[in-house]
């Protein structure tokens, strides 16, 4: 059986282009075809918030769907493939890694025996050209993505495959309402990475983080971004991380 550390991707390990360049690819295209500004990304981004919120998490990560609907709303007469924007924007420095030494990481993590896995909310026809140009997939055993798993993040489901072949020994990502709720509620160790922690913090060890006032803080107006809904007080227990790193090197000491 195996022992998999699973790793959410976007703000956690890489930086994909769909922000700073598919994105506006896509909205030049449009506002050229109208003859007029028209803020297409504002459009798909509440697109996919209302089908998140409709609990339909694999048609919210469905970008090339979104955009084609989009397009005969507006009625045009234009095709545009996300797919390939993404190809052609893989390339640097429009993505990177958002840590030089996160492939030592990862490396060092396969050599004490660990599986790993991404599981991420992208498409994999988005993500893995990505991972390649970054040199990233070669040390992934599995790449779990919505339209594969039948569901996405925070859905616990989405980690049936991996439990299937063995245990699950840690989950890290970057959200607290994907990636920390969804390991807390499958019984995974849930391990937030947060690039921009304080230095006061950094001398607590990343068990003890989570529990210091600053950090509650912290989660707080990070979960109120993030779900709105859900940053209640009390703070709610499953959006609290088992362990907070600030750097992927960390993740060594939480893991044996």
């Amino acid at each position: 059986m195996k022992k998999w550390i699973t790793f959410d991707l976007d703000g956690t390990l890489m930086q994909n282009p769909f922000g700073k360049w598919v994105f506006p690819a896509i909205e030049e295209q449009i506002s050229q075809q109208l003859q007029r500004p028209f803020k297409s990304t504002e459009t798909l981004v509440r697109e996919h918030e209302r089908r998140m919120a409709q609990n339909r998490t694999v048609e919210a990560y469905d970008w090339d769907e979104m955009v084609r609907l989009l397009l005969a709303e507006l009625q045009l007469e234009l095709t545009i493939d996300v797919e390939r924007l993404v190809l052609d924007h893989s390339v640097s420095p429009k993505i990177y890694l958002l840590e030089e030494k996160s492939l030592e990481t990862l490396q060092r993590l396969k050599e004490r025996g660990y599986s790993l896995a991404a599981v991420t909310n992208g498409f994999y026809k988005y993500q893995f050209p990505v991972m390649k140009a970054l040199g990233l997939s070669e040390w992934f055993d599995d790449i779990v993505t919505p339209e594969k798993a039948g569901c996405g993040k925070p859905d616990a489901r989405i980690l049936d495959s991996l439990r299937k072949t063995g245990e699950i020994a840690a989950h890290v990502g970057d959200r607290l309402d994907h990636d920390v709720f969804m390991a807390n509620q499958s019984g995974v160790p849930s391990v937030l990475i947060y690039h921009k922690l304080p230095e006061p913090l950094r001398a607590a060890a990343p068990r003890q983080r989570a529990a210091q006032a600053e950090f509650v803080d912290i989660c707080k107006a990070k979960l109120q971004k993030e779900h709105p809904q859900a940053a209640v007080e009390p703070y709610p227990a499953e959006y609290v991380p088992d362990y907070v790193i600030y750097q992927m090197e960390e993740l060594l000491d939480c893991v044996h």
